[in-house]
């Protein structure tokens, strides 16, 4: 097929070639639709229907297909592949071919600007649009200007690293394994697939859904034409070979073995940006590996998968020769443990996991967590799953790479499930299924590349021999087969882990030869410090284009195509939120303490502030012990409460030097807590130091995003630009993965020592504070001043400073600082926040005299949104077929509105007048409500969460004011005695508003 454009509307025409067999002269029309980036029409026309004598050829290299339609940087593109290569036919034997290409390079073209037309592409048969090209167009012209480099091309590299597969002509399912394949009732279907492995799955969805939309014999024509490709990454080998010729004749057997590999793109990217699992119970670097042995008599199959070791763990900072792990939620993985293997065992019926981690601290840590969650996940599961460890390292330290090829093949638990599992084979002609398999290994390492590809070369020859037991036993001792056998595994092993960490892989000197040579250790030495460099200073550029084609940035529209009733109902869904989805109320509460270096933890707290003295040995090498003391105390003290109803675990905490963040969940919430990051930005010493900062995590409960700061501004009373400066480097500064960034969460909540002062006198403030004149002060207040001039802060609210500054006093006492330099005491610790459901119920201090600083507290009631995506697809339903169905005449918005799907709906009260009000009834005369004030805390315990017991050693119980003060903020409030019965008061002013009458007065 071919591409060409025009301009005034800019279109694309994608057209069939003439020269395929069995192809129908159709054109695939592409446009963007007005005044938008992230919206195309598209047409499905005959040739004769479609005028190209003005139409200029993009490109004259041979387009292979089209990849789909991606949105980056404002602009719309167009990806197809303009070159590939066949691999091969991995089933000869079979009643239709199932030959597989390789993708070597691929095109982007916008269909909403000229701005990436390459000027020399016109004739050039290897120009593509807005690459190389361009920079000697400019430097033709006499620009001194460089090209700006093409918004797509770090997806290009990606995808011409030769890694990438589409199943050729004629077509069939490369995503799905061969027993999935031949046990499906129907024919070949575009639309079925495995969509765990079909990476360009984000970007040809719109074509997808266009396709669907086609009455069937037009879609039967798009599928002969090969518009539309679903690519897998991975590996595929192909090799055919002659065996020895039966006993019944001289001609010798011809045989094909392939190697098939299928990388997950649901937890896709590189060695250190991507680790464990998860809240879906998606793995990085999930393989699916398939051989296919196939004769002109039968067709075998086994697969194995790989995946790494389903916990949340990450290794953070410069990674070397050594590995720093830290497994960030020890307490919360189950749920996310239990889906991932839930998931094997439906997809597979059974599972059993090796794990070839050593004995050395950390990769013990993760066996053993690795251990204890799998026996957790066998109480639901039962003996569906299992789980064998085999220290790979040691058993080579002692008998070298051929002991694990001996001791592998002897383990009790791998013979037994070897025979349990089977493997699955056909009829070559008819594809009728003789044996199914009946499970699958699930192997793992630290990086599941070299030692995992060399377990499952071992595994893969070993059921072989089993089916050549069955078959032919005399090929057992075919050298050839092995020769191959061990070539196509030892490019698998380098193909995957040049994906996944830039290099080739280990040890497969051995795999190719069967034994370790000198040549092979160098090339292994190399191979481990590219690695090093690699994966430290260039993956998170690939991590980025990884995650811009699977559709993982936050930022990111996907593409689609222009329908109006689909779109109708889709603006339809968005407006009618409700109808399926319901809404809960939670407590959350929050707390910030700047503990000025001290370590006796006696209470519950979040964030944390000089959680570690701020030396320079701290700052260069964080010692996290400390925080593990916190961590220990927190949880331990939260278990002693009395009354306890329910128990909490630590679900995340970060730390950058003495800043740290922890939060803590119930534990039945777990499973309904999901991505959970942690991350942080420094901003000491122009952002290299960690001294200063700030640390966040955030979460999504249910389908309610939530982000949660603490930070230690700059200090210095006079330094509000610096601190304002510090808020904004943290804005715009700190990322969570996938292009989240702060802004992006439905919630957001700082809990911070923000360091800023009171710009009164010292004596002044003290006195003001002694008075509880707390008005005066904040009118001082220059987070108040920096917050009015929307220099820092914009959209955030903090509750009402009804408590004194809560810095800086003399340690164990109530008094301000009495020192040489006597500061000038303030509001240093504060809790702001942002969200539409947030609401503040308790904001106030606590009396805890360990510290320089008084800690600060909040509890906050949110509304958390619950979507039912089962109520909303039957509302989808609803609707499309009730548009679809519309009468002649009749308005298609006004339809859509009339539809209902619930009766239930609110009774409101009749408006208020001058003569009633609402809210002024018999049970409330003049709208007064009594509030019911009860001694009790409705969390079962004292009313000031911070307070020790009387005895303890570092602080005292709040005083009656602060008590009372909290019990009435989460009591109704008793409006004032109107003076007439007429009206209610009027609301107050707004804040602005307030202040202005008060500078006035």
């Amino acid at each position: 097929m071919y591409l060409y454009f025009n301009e005034n509307p800019r279109t694309l025409y994608l057209v069939a070639s003439s020269h395929r067999r069995n192809s129908p002269a159709r054109v695939l029309v592409f446009r963007a639709a007005p005044d938008s980036s992230s919206q195309a029409v598209v047409e499905f026309l005959s040739k004769d229907q479609v005028d190209l004598t003005n139409a200029v050829k993009l490109t004259s290299r041979i387009v292979k297909g089209c990849l789909g339609l991606i949105s980056i940087a404002g602009e719309m593109f167009l990806a197809v592949i303009t070159s590939a290569t066949e691999v091969g036919n991995t089933r000869p034997s079979s009643p239709t071919a199932e030959s597989v290409c390789q993708i070597h390079d691929v095109g982007f073209y916008c269909l909403t600007s000229s701005l990436w037309d390459d000027p020399l592409a016109n004739g050039d048969p290897v120009a593509n649009p807005g690459y190389g090209d361009q920079n000697e167009y400019y430097q033709a012209s006499g620009s001194t200007t460089p090209a700006p480099e093409h918004p797509c091309q770090p997806l290009r590299k990606l995808i011409s690293t030769g890694t990438f597969y589409y199943a050729s002509d004629p077509q069939w399912d490369i995503s799905s394994r061969f027993q999935r394949r031949v046990t499906r009732a129907d024919s070949w279907d575009a639309s079925v697939y495995d969509d765990r492995f079909v990476w360009n799955e984000y970007i040809i969805r719109s074509l997808m859904d266009f396709r669907e939309r086609l009455d069937p014999k037009e879609r039967s024509e798009l599928d002969q034409c090969q518009f539309i490709v679903l690519a897998i990454q991975g590996y595929v080998g192909v090799c055919t070979l002659a065996l020895p010729a039966p006993p019944t004749n001289g001609t010798p057997a011809v045989a094909t073995l392939s190697l098939i590999s299928r990388l997950g793109w649901k937890r896709a990217g590189t060695r250190f940006n991507t680790r464990g699992v998860d809240d879906d119970g998606n793995c990085a670097n999930f393989v699916e590996t398939e051989t296919v042995f196939s004769t002109d008599q039968h067709c075998y199959s086994y697969v194995q998968v790989r995946g790494s070791v389903p916990l949340f763990w990450e290794q953070q900072g410069l990674q070397t020769f050594g590995h720093r792990i830290q497994i960030t939620r020890p307490q919360a993985s189950q749920p996310a443990f239990d889906r991932h293997f839930a998931g094997l065992v439906e997809e597979y019926a059974a599972v059993h996991a090796i794990n070839l981690l050593g004995t050395k601290e950390n990769e013990a840590a993760l066996t053993g967590a690795y251990s204890r969650h799998m026996k957790s996940a066998q109480h639901a599961l039962g003996d569906t799953i299992g789980l064998t460890s085999f220290d790979f390292h040691s058993a080579v330290r002692i008998g070298g790479h051929e002991s694990v090829f001996r001791d592998i093949r002897r383990l009790e638990t791998v013979v037994d499930n070897m025979d349990k599992f089977g493997f699955a084979m056909a009829d070559a002609g008819t594809n009728e299924i003789i044996t199914e398999q009946k499970g699958v290994f699930r192997t793992n390492c630290l990086d599941c590349l070299d030692r995992t590809n060399f377990v499952q070369d071992i595994l893969s020859r070993t059921a072989l021999e089993q089916y050549l037991q069955h078959i032919r036993r005399e090929w057992i001792h075919s050298g050839s087969l092995w020769t191959n056998h061990g070539e196509l595994w030892a490019e698998n092993g380098d193909a995957l882990s040049r994906i996944y960490a830039g290099t080739g892989a280990l040890n497969t000197s051995f795999t190719r030869s069967g034994k370790r040579t000198l040549a092979g250790v160098l090339s292994d030495a190399t191979k481990s410090v590219s690695r090093a460099y690699i994966n430290n200073f260039q993956d998170k550029g690939k991590q980025a284009a990884i995650d811009m084609f699977v559709g993982n940035l936050s930022t990111q529209r996907q593409v689609t195509i222009f329908d109006a009733i689909h779109d109708s109902v889709r603006v339809a869904l968005e407006n009618r939120l409700p109808e399926y989805s319901t809404s809960k109320q939670c407590t959350v509460f929050v707390g910030t303490w700047n503990l000025n270096g001290r370590n006796r933890p006696d209470m519950f707290a979040i964030g944390f502030q000089e959680i570690v003295p701020l030396t320079a040995q701290q700052i260069v090498q964080t010692d996290p012990e400390k925080k593990r003391i916190w961590e220990e105390k927190i949880i331990d003290t939260l278990e002693r409460r009395p009354n306890k109803k329910s128990s909490y675990i630590l679900l995340r905490s970060h730390q950058l030097v003495g800043t740290a963040l922890l939060i803590l969940v119930k534990k039945e919430l777990t499973a309904v807590i999901r991505n959970v990051e942690a991350t942080s930005h420094k901003t000491g010493l122009r952002g290299m130091s960690g001294n200063k900062g700030a640390v966040g995590i955030r979460l999504d409960y249910h389908d309610t995003s939530f982000c949660f700061l603490t930070a230690h501004f700059a200090a210095g009373h006079g330094n509000v630009v610096e601190r304002n400066a510090d808020y904004r480097t943290i804005v715009n500064g700190l990322h969570f993965l996938k292009g989240k960034n702060i802004a992006s969460h439905h919630n957001v909540i700082w809990l911070a020592d923000t360091n800023y002062r009171i710009d009164l006198d010292n004596e002044r403030v003290r006195t003001l504070a002694s008075m509880d004149d707390f008005d005066a002060l904040l009118a001082a207040d220059q987070l108040r001043r920096a917050m009015d001039e929307r220099a820092v802060f914009e959209g955030y609210q903090e509750g009402p400073l009804l408590f004194r500054p809560t810095y800086k006093y003399d340690l164990g006492t109530d008094n301000y600082d009495t020192s040489e330099k006597m500061r000038v005491p303030a509001w240093t610790d504060r809790i702001l926040f942002k969200g539409n459901n947030l609401d503040l119920a308790v904001y106030s201090r606590a009396e805890l005299r360990c510290s320089d600083h008084r800690a600060v507290f909040a509890i906050f009631r949110a509304e958390v949104r619950i979507i039912d995506h089962v109520k909303r697809a039957a509302l989808s339903k609803l609707l499309l077929e009730s548009v679809t169905s519309t009468a002649p005449g009749e308005k298609l918005d006004e339809k859509l509105a009339a539809l209902t799907f619930t009766t239930e709906e609110p009774e409101l009260p009749p408006p208020s007048s001058d003569e009633g009000a609402w809210w002024d009834d018999l049970e409330h005369p003049n709208g007064i409500v009594v509030p019911l004030v009860s001694k009790k805390s409705p969390y079962g315990q004292s009313g000031n969460p911070f307070d020790s017991s009387s005895e303890s050693s570092l602080s005292s119980s709040p005083s009656s004011s602060e008590e009372e003060l909290y019990h009435a903020l989460q009591a109704p409030i008793a409006p004032v005695q109107p003076t007439t019965t007429r009206r209610a008061p009027p609301p107050p002013p707004p804040r602005a508003a307030k202040r202005a009458s008060e500078s006035d007065s």
